[in-house]
């Protein structure tokens, strides 16, 4: 046992955090202690008068070095919170956002059977679907074959392995027949952009799920010229767009032959998805 409180290491390390530039330093300072102890966030305040364990101490220490080095809470914990699901999260995959969950709830709002999901990362998007739907099934495609293996994990681990398949790929290639639903939170930032972005993203998450490359619309090109002959008749696409590119988005995958464009704003009131359909 050492000789240091669960309160006095919990005040060291928020100063510690603070000085570090971390946004939130007593908040993220308590998802690591309740971490390095075992307990739930809730019962944390019941463990900090006493004396922390030496080991609970030692990974707690550990920790919040790693968040001064600015490395997210969630790669540091391991998982992350998504609609429910508690998801596995490494250095090989975003760490899924809350404005993500928009996606999720637009391709909710209307029935589907089968899903593909372009770029898949962790599974968030795609897992979360087939956990709301217990009917329908669902691809994950991934360029990397470590956020794969990430993903089939998370797959496991939910009971949802069943009906989740991952397959590495290009985009399209290899990908066959025709889906009720298409989603994808593709790279959209330009290259030239990523080092102004925050320290958590740039620097420890995956550059090629971050930037397509100079022309941040990219991925959408990509997208749009292979939605049409995946689609089945009257199916939804439905893709999450980075800062003020939602209108273009939409430009683009209207160029494309798909059809009724519909821009939806997440809880910031920024656009943020674009949803079409093709022909019927």
């Amino acid at each position: 046992m050492s000789e240091m409180t669960g309160t006095e290491a919990l005040a060291r390390a928020t100063r510690r955090l603070a000085a570090a530039g971390v946004e939130g330093p007593e908040r993220d300072a308590r998802i690591l202690l309740a971490h390095a102890l075992g307990v739930d966030r809730g019962r944390l305040l019941l463990a900090l008068p006493a004396p922390l364990p030496a080991e609970a101490l030692e990974r707690f220490e550990a920790a919040v070095s790693a968040r001064a080095a600015r490395q997210p809470v969630a790669q540091i914990t391991g998982q992350r919170l998504f609609r429910g699901l508690r998801l596995k999260v490494t250095p090989d995959v975003l760490d899924p956002r809350p404005e993500t969950e928009t996606l999720v709830e637009v391709a909710l709002a209307a029935p589907f059977g089968r899903v593909l999901d372009l770029g898949t990362g962790s599974g968030a998007i795609l897992l979360a679907l087939l956990a709301e739907r217990p009917g329908a099934t669902g691809l994950g495609i991934d360029i990397s074959d470590a956020a794969l293996a990430v993903a089939r994990e998370n797959a496991e681990v939910l009971g949802l392995a069943q009906r989740a398949a991952f397959r590495r790929a290009d985009w399209w290639e290899g990908v066959e027949g025709r889906f009720d639903l298409i989603v994808s939170n593709p790279p959209y930032i330009a290259a030239e952009e990523v080092a102004r972005l925050a320290p958590e993203t740039r620097d420890w998450e995956p550059r090629q799920a971050l930037t397509p490359g100079a022309d941040a619309l990219a991925a959408y090109r990509v997208i749009a010229a292979g939605a049409p002959a995946h689609l089945a008749p009257g199916g939804r696409l439905i893709v999450e767009t980075g800062a003020g590119q939602a209108e273009a988005v939409a430009g683009i995958l209207a160029g494309a032959g798909l059809m009724r464009a519909r821009i939806v704003k997440d809880l910031d009131g920024r656009g943020r998805v674009v949803e079409v359909r093709s022909v019927a």
